[in-house]
């Protein structure tokens, strides 16, 4: 029988599997990488049993969607960051690509990336190698066509040209995005942070941190945007993970956004964030590296 093909040329279709990477795996209850916590710009020590209490109910809402979900194992290799499973590899329909992450902390986690996935059959497509940097959290599939990759401090150019070169032979169309300065370089500031698929018509935005010009290649492109709350900024509003159909999950701090998501015609399922998401800026996107989709 052959391997079954990764399909991430989506961010909006019924998600079939899912990388995930627990607390406990990534060393939020070892007391030596807790110690890290402020360089890797936590707000405060993670509370270990909370947290894993939290990513749990992620998890379950994960496999209540039908997802098959998939642990990164424990590695001496990872920091507190792995749990944001998102950023390190990026699956497309001809394989993994690794990612050489702009956070120089976290680039064996690409490498535990490729170990795990080649257990469903998935090789290696490409890597982005030095000068270039990339991380997933910038790369937003518009269409199966049409790849979006923020341009800022985690993904520079040479990363951005690297995917073009990868993927334009396969027919995919590589358009960069700029990000703004934000809260500056040492911070997390993705194009996921600014924006979530949520079905293939349909965006969540944080409007004014977007650029001009993103802002306009979305609606030329008729996408319907809906706006955050901006009152819910800070506790990751517009991180919102799609499970296909219309059913989506997000934390359950966001209140007013969620509730214009509801209005808008969405399942929203909601898992608290306190600790897993808002402590270490990273939402339910974040969390899960997206395997397959149909």
């Amino acid at each position: 029988m052959p391997a079954e093909k990764f399909d991430s040329h989506s961010m909006t279709g019924d998600l079939v599997r899912v990388l995930v990477c627990p607390p406990h795996h990534a060393g939020w209850d070892r007391p030596e990488k807790l110690g890290a916590w402020r360089d890797l710009g936590f707000q405060r020590q993670p509370k270990f049993a909370t947290a894993q209490s939290q990513h749990d109910i992620l998890c379950r809402l994960l496999t209540e969607a039908g997802a098959e979900v998939v642990c990164l194992p424990p590695s001496d290799a990872l920091t507190l960051d792995a749990v944001y499973a998102h950023d390190s590899s990026l699956a497309t329909n001809e394989g993994l690509v690794l990612m050489n992450p702009g956070k120089t902390s976290r680039v064996a986690e690409a490498r535990a990336h490729a170990n795990v996935c080649a257990q469903f059959g998935s090789s290696v497509f490409g890597e982005i190698r030095v000068p270039g940097t990339s991380e997933a959290g910038d790369m937003v599939w518009l269409d199966p066509k049409t790849l979006l990759i923020g341009h800022g401090y985690r993904t520079n150019k040479a990363g951005i040209d690297q995917m073009r070169a990868l993927l334009a032979p396969k027919g995919v169309d590589v358009l960069s995005a700029p990000l703004p300065y934000g809260p500056g370089p040492s911070a997390c500031l993705h194009l996921m942070s600014l924006m979530s698929m949520l079905d293939v018509q349909t965006i969540l935005v944080d409007l004014p941190w977007l650029a001009v010009e993103t802002v306009e290649l979305l609606k030329a492109r008729g996408f319907r945007l809906i706006e955050i709350a901006y009152s819910e900024r800070d506790t990751l509003a517009c991180n919102v993970l799609s499970l296909g159909s219309k059913r989506l999950v997000a934390i359950e701090e966001n209140v007013s956004t969620n509730r214009r998501l509801r209005e808008a015609g969405f399942d929203v399922r909601t898992f608290p964030g306190s600790e897993i998401c808002i402590n270490g800026s990273g939402g339910p996107t974040c969390l899960t590296r997206p395997l397959l989709r149909k």
